[in-house]
């Protein structure tokens, strides 16, 4: 089964899905781009020319190119204040949507869009492609193994100091929007919980090249007393973490710490005697499914086969929009200065 697809908005990080669909043989052969639309024609064109896409429909209107190329999916790679007119055009006109995150600009939005794909019968997903990664994957299946005893709490780090220009820098609490949701996702899914509450407190701080919100530190309540806590800073020069945080995992008889690239370690309590006692090392399993480590390649692998099958994708929008409550929460919280609940 193959689909023509359609990609709305042709900035940088159209690339990295367009790399992943020409690199990944069974993508290639399923998906093929009839459509470029962004505001800025040179923008399309240039994307057109590096990716062989010549053939390409190229214009400005998403809805005039759907109507053109007769397509089946839109991917949505636009800012996020565009997302909602996108993805609701694309829905209303039959076709099937994955989307760039956050999903929505806010609750009630992403609820709308829910309920669209609903009315219309359409798969709408999000790429949250950090939660396909080897790492995240050995976190959540140690997990479910249950080798440190009951999971009690995550623990992440963040500090980095990317110098990117464009949309990001211009944006309000652009770390918890823009890159803290990955996070967000990931230990949801790791810790396979339900949010329930947050208190966050943000900071532009001084030497920022951001507009607003560079920082954010957060406390999550999980379900089953799970607590999530988050530090995390993208003008943090020097010495970096891993764009994917380092990570601790503590369970009621041991933890796990990863550094978000390749080194993890865990270990339950020794047996010496004593005030402490020690610990033993143990093994963390490889991932058990590799197909579900490959990024965007297997988020967009995952869409492709809920459309052939009807199979509810792992980050389908009824989903996701719990990682975005967890967002918009803390960005409520650190307004605030309150504890806000999570509901979503």
């Amino acid at each position: 089964m193959k689909f023509n697809a359609i990609l709305c908005g042709c900035g940088a990080m159209s690339k990295g899905w367009l790399r992943a669909i020409v690199s990944t043989p069974s993508l290639a052969e399923a998906i093929t781009i009839v459509g470029l639309v962004d505001l800025n024609r040179a923008t399309a064109e240039n994307l057109a020319k590096e990716f062989g896409l010549q053939d390409a429909v190229i214009g400005a209107d998403l809805g005039e190119v759907i109507a053109t190329t007769k397509a089946d999916l839109v991917f949505d790679v636009v800012i996020p204040a565009a997302r909602f007119g996108v993805v609701s055009t694309a829905l209303k006109a039959g076709c099937h949507v994955l989307s760039e995150k956050p999903m929505a600009t806010s609750l009630a939005e992403g609820a709308a869009l829910i309920d669209l794909a609903a009315e219309t019968g359409r798969v709408h997903a999000i790429i949250q492609n950090r939660r396909f990664i080897s790492g995240v994957r050995r976190m959540r299946r140690f997990v479910e193994e249950g080798a440190i005893g009951e999971l009690t709490g995550i623990h992440c780090d963040f500090f980095l100091g990317p110098h990117f220009g464009g949309f990001r820098e211009e944006m309000d609490n652009v770390l918890l929007l823009d890159m803290a949701i990955h996070t967000f996702d990931a230990a949801r899914f790791v810790a396979g919980k339900t949010p329930l509450s947050v208190y966050c407190v943000e900071k532009n701080p001084v030497g920022s090249w951001y507009k607003h919100g560079a920082s954010a530190h957060a406390l999550f309540e999980f379900s089953d007393d799970v607590v999530f806590s988050y530090r995390g800073s993208w003008c943090a020069e020097g010495k970096r973490t891993s764009w994917e945080s380092q990570w601790r995992l503590t369970g009621s008889k041991g933890m796990l710490t990863w550094d978000g690239e390749e080194h993890f370690e865990a270990s339950v309590a020794g047996d010496e005697p004593g005030l402490l006692h020690g610990f033993t090392p143990i093994e963390v399993p490889s991932p058990e499914h590799d197909e579900e480590t490959h990024g965007h390649a297997s988020v967009i692998a995952s869409f492709i086969e809920a459309v052939k099958t009807g199979k509810r994708p792992e980050t389908e929008s009824r989903d996701n929009i719990r990682s975005l409550a967890m967002v918009l929460g803390a960005i409520e919280s650190a307004k605030s200065g309150r504890r806000i609940e999570i509901s979503a």
